[in-house]
């Protein structure tokens, strides 16, 4: 599952930090994941529980916001939230789209002028907003 991979490098950055800061355990982890990522919350929490097993964020909190994918035509000026394009997708389109972003171009358009030529303003990946460390 992509939930884990993203996980996984989730847990692996926050475990460099500590190493390159000498902590010795990981408080707290913010994660922000974009809405046009489509991820399963209770799989990607699932997996960050159990990668961080055993290791410095094994008791962390790992507090996880939602950013909304927001979406603007090139040729119109349009603006538009992916969940309104998200519900004319098919299960096939929308998992193209959930391991990789950039196929959004290929399955959706504008709802004014109907161009596929978009770009994402916000609500693309997963980031790590910040580590907190004890030391």
């Amino acid at each position: 599952m992509h939930e884990w991979a993203l996980a996984e490098g989730v847990i692996s950055t926050a475990l460099e930090v500590a190493k390159e800061n000498e902590a010795k355990n990981i408080a707290k982890i913010k994660i922000k994941i974009g809405d046009l990522q489509q991820i399963n919350r209770e799989i990607f929490e699932l997996a960050l529980e159990e990668i961080s097993s055993e290791t410095l964020a094994e008791n962390s909190e790992k507090e996880i916001r939602t950013e909304k994918a927001i979406l603007k035509c090139r040729a119109c000026g349009e603006e538009w939230d992916f969940k309104k394009s998200e519900k004319n997708l098919g299960e096939d389109e929308s998992e193209s789209i959930h391991f990789v972003p950039d196929l959004a171009h290929t399955y959706i358009r504008c709802p004014n002028c109907k161009s596929p030529d978009f770009k994402i303003k916000k609500g693309r990946g997963v980031w790590i907003e910040s580590v907190e460390l004890e030391e």
